[in-house]
């Protein structure tokens, strides 16, 4: 399970993607790689296409590619644990508040951060929005209920406070219905979830990584050229945990290539909290091992991930036998046109996800290459130097790797 002797081109690969903190089903990762993948063919030359999944298991789709002369088969699975953050989010408006309220004192009181801030401020503000949203939101409806209670009282005394707390109650409810517009709800619920254990996993999501360490194993011992794990936002840190159980469990055969892709990664807001002695083990660890390839790809222009922070070196596991990730920018400014890059550019949500977009101007990063083409990570990135603004330097209070 080396990926130092890949195979010269790869005919057959299997693709695990690992969503990020997101409640929608996986379908929409279908309809996403459909429409891109179209797209950057038609810019870029190649053929793509993509039609339903062969065989059992979870969801997923199969992509036929012909790309520099090779035909490509390739299976994607979306490792899906959705369900776990439906569950995670609050239904409750008051709920939501106390959990705004915890997690900016975990946050806070454990000079997380205050660390974090000295990497990049994007993610820094995209994680104190939903807070000074939500804060925004609660002061709208109090100033709305004061000015209820100023017109009635001088008529109807404390009988004021019932249409007071009328209005709060239904400007309240009214902005939780309107969240797709600002996302308040859905951040703090992230953000939340991330902290709730101060960077431990939860039993339920300890147990579906296990479930996904398993079937990555077990492709490992099927006939593909080449699995590839891709891990998006938060699903690149539990990306990080997931291989590190393949790894440290029993091998697969000896001539099979393990990749792993990393995307727009966060794991700086997990790692630097106190009790995520699994996850920095899980980066020490795997960026040592000689049995894969791990490369990790963000943009500057990508305000909500920890672009260029290395992961393992930000979070202070770094050893002298470190090899992985190989730090590599997007590079939003010069892979989109200035035409593109102006509509994007202040989405920043959209921009979050262009990793797994079409890019009208593609460098080495091709989101479809990589998944659909004839070459392994390996061979794609063999002679790339990591990007020369890459933030190594150890930065998390908390480095220790064991409880």
């Amino acid at each position: 399970m080396s990926s130092q002797q890949p195979h010269p081109q790869v005919r057959k690969r299997r693709v695990f993607y690992i969503p990020g903190y997101d409640p929608i089903p996986p379908r929409r990762y279908r309809e996403l790689y459909r429409k891109e993948g179209h797209t950057q063919a038609a810019i870029s030359g190649y053929e793509i296409d993509i039609s339903a999944k062969k065989g059992d298991g979870g969801y997923g789709w199969h992509v036929t590619s012909q790309q520099d002369g090779g035909l490509v088969e390739t299976d994607i699975d979306v490792l899906v644990w959705s369900d776990i953050v439906r569950d995670s989010m609050a239904r409750s408006i008051p709920v939501t508040y106390a959990q705004m309220a915890r997690t900016a004192w975990i946050y806070i009181t454990t000079g997380t951060l205050w660390r974090l801030m000295q990497l990049r401020k994007g993610p820094v503000f995209a994680a104190l929005y939903p807070m000074g949203m939500l804060l925004v939101q609660l002061a709208l409806a109090l100033l709305a209920a004061w000015g209820v209670v100023a017109g009635l009282a001088p008529f109807i005394g404390w009988w004021s406070l019932l249409p007071a707390s009328a209005v709060i109650f239904g400007l309240m409810r009214w902005f939780r219905k309107i969240d797709s517009r600002f996302f308040a709800y859905y951040l703090m619920h992230d953000y939340a979830h991330s902290a709730r254990m101060k960077g431990e996993y939860s039993p339920a999501i300890q147990a579906r990584l296990s479930q996904f360490a398993g079937q990555v194993s077990l492709a490992l011992r099927l006939d593909f050229d080449e699995v590839l794990v891709v891990g998006h936002s938060s699903g690149a840190h539990l990306g990080v945990t997931v291989l590190a159980e393949v790894l440290r469990g029993p091998g697969g055969p000896s001539d099979q290539t393990l990749s792993f892709l990393t995307l727009g990664q966060v794991a700086p807001m997990v790692s630097f909290l106190p009790q995520a002695y699994a996850l920095r083990a899980d980066l020490q660890y795997l960026s040592e091992s000689e049995e894969l390839t791990w490369v990790d790809v963000s943009a500057p222009g990508d305000g909500c991930a920890f672009a260029l922070c290395d992961p393992v070196a930000v979070s202070g596991v770094s050893r002298p036998g470190k090899r992985w990730p190989l730090v590599l920018s997007a590079a939003f400014t010069q892979t989109l046109s200035p035409e593109r890059w102006k509509q994007l550019r202040w989405r920043f949500f959209r921009l979050h996800f262009q990793y797994l977009c079409a890019f009208d101007r593609p460098n080495d990063y091709d989101y479809f290459r990589i998944t659909a083409g004839p070459q392994t990570l390996a061979q794609r990135y063999m002679n790339r130097a990591p990007s020369r603004s890459r933030i190594q330097k150890a930065v998390s209070k908390y480095t220790t790797v064991d409880a």
